[in-house]
């Protein structure tokens, strides 16, 4: 009779065994498709970028010679590359900017009772789910020289035919059109989900405190919206820092000349990843490349932190 309560005990001791193993050790394991499908497609491609990078890696030779940091040297001392830079800062600023500003806008006014909603609500979708080709012909066309609407608009002011893909400042304008039209509809419906959650009674204290609607729209809605603004500031930004399909499509929907990788025929709109794309891809060296990459991966963190914390100090002008 001794021996069942020692059997009980054990089994209850292996009972807990097993749940302290359930507890602690399930949680890894159900993390762990995501974590090794990151190393295989995340950190994996980045370590051997940088490894490719530090070589003379052309598709034209079997060999790959090291050659230590000489590829980040030429890069840094490349002219090309400064105006790829630029060409990204500066479309990136055009589009962004207006973008985040239309879409709280938006977002505002839908936030209001509306007839229809659910209809407007997915007509903000819609230039998202549109291929990126097609948006790009469209719009190619509303910018044409010679029969574009935008010119045909811009004539009933006395203004000439604009070449909008000849110039570095009026292609930074058209592409900028392009990206905030694709996105402006998709970042109102973040912030419209964000309103949502703002406790209606705020406004109605407001309301009844006399507050207009932009006084609501300042005290209330963006400080208590502030971390999504800060997400989709973020997220804003590193997807500007790598634009490519509309830069490369404009210059072959436009016909402006030159290879297509070089951003039209003086590079005044080739982006950091179209200067990626043409380095390898056309000219086949993925040593400079990949160093590329590494310096436009340092940008994107670089200029993101800096506008998260730009944003996260505006809390007080919110407030």
């Amino acid at each position: 009779m001794s021996s069942l309560p020692l059997a009980v005990a054990r089994r209850r001791h292996r009972r807990g065994v097993r749940h302290t193993l359930d507890v602690r050790v399930s949680p890894y394991a159900y993390v762990a498709p995501f974590l090794l499908l990151f190393c295989a497609f995340g950190l994996f491609p980045l370590a051997y970028t940088a490894w490719v990078s530090l070589h003379d890696w052309t598709l034209l030779s079997d060999e790959h010679a090291f050659v230590g940091a000489a590829n980040y040297a030429t890069l840094l001392a490349d002219g090309y590359f400064w105006n790829a830079v630029f060409n990204t800062l500066s479309i990136g600023v055009l589009s962004t900017a207006p973008q985040l500003v239309l879409a709280i806008w938006l977002a505002h006014l839908l936030n209001r009772p509306l007839r229809f909603q659910t209809l407007f609500r997915v007509s903000l979708l819609l230039p998202n789910v549109t291929s990126v080709v097609a948006v790009v012909v469209i719009f190619s066309q509303l910018f044409g020289r010679d029969f574009g609407l935008i010119n045909w608009v811009l004539s009933w002011f006395g203004a000439g035919a604009v070449d909008w893909a000849a110039g570095t400042a009026t292609s930074h304008v058209a592409l900028s059109t392009m990206i905030m039209w694709r996105w402006t509809g998709y970042n109102a419906l973040i912030f419209l989900a964000a309103m949502q959650a703002v406790p209606r009674e705020l406004y109605e204290a407001a309301t009844l405190d006399g507050a207009s609607g932009f006084t609501q729209l300042r005290r209330i809605t963006l400080p208590m919206i502030r971390p999504t603004i800060v997400f989709v500031v973020v997220v804003s930004t590193i997807g500007a820092m790598q634009i490519i399909a509309e830069p490369l499509l404009f210059s072959a929907s436009t016909g402006a000349g030159g290879v297509g990788a070089s951003g039209g025929p003086d590079r005044q709109y080739q982006t950091l990843a179209l200067f990626v794309y043409e380095q390898g891809f056309t000219k086949f060296d993925f040593g400079y490349a990949a160093a590329a990459s590494w310096l436009m991966f340092v940008a994107v963190v670089l200029v993101a932190g800096i506008n998260y914390l730009i944003t996260r100090r505006m809390r007080g002008g919110l407030a």
